[in-house]
């Protein structure tokens, strides 16, 4: 999944702030027990994460796609006293190591953990001042989770949405379903002027977009 060449992915994770002591463990625990493990944000894009939440400090976030919990830890590290971090995850099956992994990290109080399609949920949900989102769900509906969200988003708020080189396929000649998928979300990004973004090669690639 990684985009940069192995060796420099390894310089920069030698120079980074180590991996907590709990993440390693859901870490290691995430590729014992789960299917499509890859799927975790892991230590170089879960500090990236961190980093970003700190700099904003913010009091809601809205992360799509919860999966072991590991993103949404690093993303909640930077909420302000009393904020919350509002997670959706579709598969109900990993509901009981969420609610361990959250509460290894000291973080479950600061988690609101909603279960089901996100569409519904993004729906339901009364909140319109998200200071940053995090989107790493399906990824065919990108595009779709990125136009639900903006309006909820405060200006000079972050959408950061992941996956957006999908192995290097996108400025490749591949024509699937899902690249060219992951080629619309960008491209309409690109030339949206409510927006300023850039997109990171971290891991699979990382979009980033701060609402003007």
């Amino acid at each position: 999944m990684e985009i940069l060449p192995h060796d420099l992915q390894a310089y920069l994770d030698a120079h980074l702030d180590p991996e907590a002591e709990e993440l390693q463990r859901i870490n290691r625990e995430t590729y014992l027990k789960v299917l499509k493990p890859r799927m975790l944000s892991g230590h170089y894009q879960g500090r990236l994460l961190s980093m970003f939440s700190k700099m904003i400090q913010p009091k809601q976030i809205l992360e799509i796609g919860t999966f072991t919990g590991y993103s949404a830890i690093c993303l909640a590290e930077g909420l302000v006293e009393g904020g919350i971090l509002h997670t959706i995850e579709v598969n109900r099956e990993f509901e009981e190591m969420l609610n361990a992994h959250f509460k290894l990290t000291n973080v479950d109080k600061k988690i609101k953990l909603h279960f089901g399609p996100a569409e519904a949920v993004i729906a339901d949900l009364e909140i319109n001042n998200f200071d940053l989102v995090f989107i790493d769900a399906d990824k065919r509906n990108n595009l779709t989770y990125f136009e639900l969200v903006f309006d909820k988003v405060r200006p000079g708020g972050l959408i950061i949405i992941d996956n957006v080189l999908w192995k290097g396929k996108v400025y490749g000649s591949e024509k699937d379903a899902d690249t060219e998928n992951i080629r619309k979300l960008n491209d309409h990004i690109t030339v949206n002027p409510q927006v300023e973004k850039l997109i990171l090669p971290v891991r699979d690639g990382l979009l980033i977009i701060r609402k003007k």
